[in-house]
């Protein structure tokens, strides 16, 4: 008798430990301000985003003079050479297997926001594709150009950040339009561009 009694006691003892665990609990879940608490269907995938290519300043050799752009496109990225060894390196998209090229040449023009005008090439692979379009923050060519001189070939800003890095275009190099930006305003039209596998 006196064993059943304990075991009362300890049961209604345990349960009033427990409620007051629980009320404790739901105390701090109810100081909680709304938005932290949400139902499980309102959990949003992640979605991946593309990590930046952060320029930087490399030391660089060779034959070129400060202010020439090296396109090295294997490595898919830009030097813009400096003066005492070095240069800034930016990444770059460049072109796709079958549109990759090299050469010398030298940059033509600038434009800022420029408008597009995909060569007739482009439109008979593509007729999907507009005539003409207005500079602008939809615009393929982004922010800047640098036209390269004797070529269909630009170096430009891009509405597609997460291609940076990778082969894709139809022969133009891309840049994100931060990097094309500050590009753009060191570059001289004459500047030399060589481009190199």
């Amino acid at each position: 008798m006196r064993r059943a009694a304990f075991l009362v006691v300890g049961a209604i003892f345990g349960l009033a430990l427990a409620s007051g665990a629980r009320a404790q609990e739901d105390a701090s879940v109810a100081t909680l301000p709304e938005s932290a608490i949400e139902p499980e269907d309102a959990i949003e995938e992640e979605v991946p985003q593309a990590e930046p290519i952060p320029r930087e300043v490399v030391p660089f050799d060779g034959p070129y003079s400060p202010g020439a752009i090296i396109i090295r496109t294997s490595e898919r990225r830009l030097y813009f050479v400096l003066p005492g060894h070095r240069a800034i390196k930016y990444g770059v998209g460049v072109g796709r297997l079958g549109f990759t090229w090299t050469g010398v040449s030298r940059v033509a023009n600038k434009r800022e926001w420029p408008d597009w005008t995909p060569p007739p090439e482009m439109l008979e692979r593509r007729p999907d594709l507009p005539e003409h379009m207005e500079g602008g923050i939809d615009n393929p060519l982004g922010a800047r150009a640098l036209y390269i001189a004797d070529t269909l070939y630009r170096i430009h800003g891009s509405n597609e950040p997460d291609t940076i890095g990778h082969a894709v275009s139809s022969g133009c190099i891309r840049m994100t339009n931060q990097d094309v930006i500050d590009l753009y305003n060191r570059v001289k039209v004459g500047s030399p561009v060589i481009v190199q596998r």
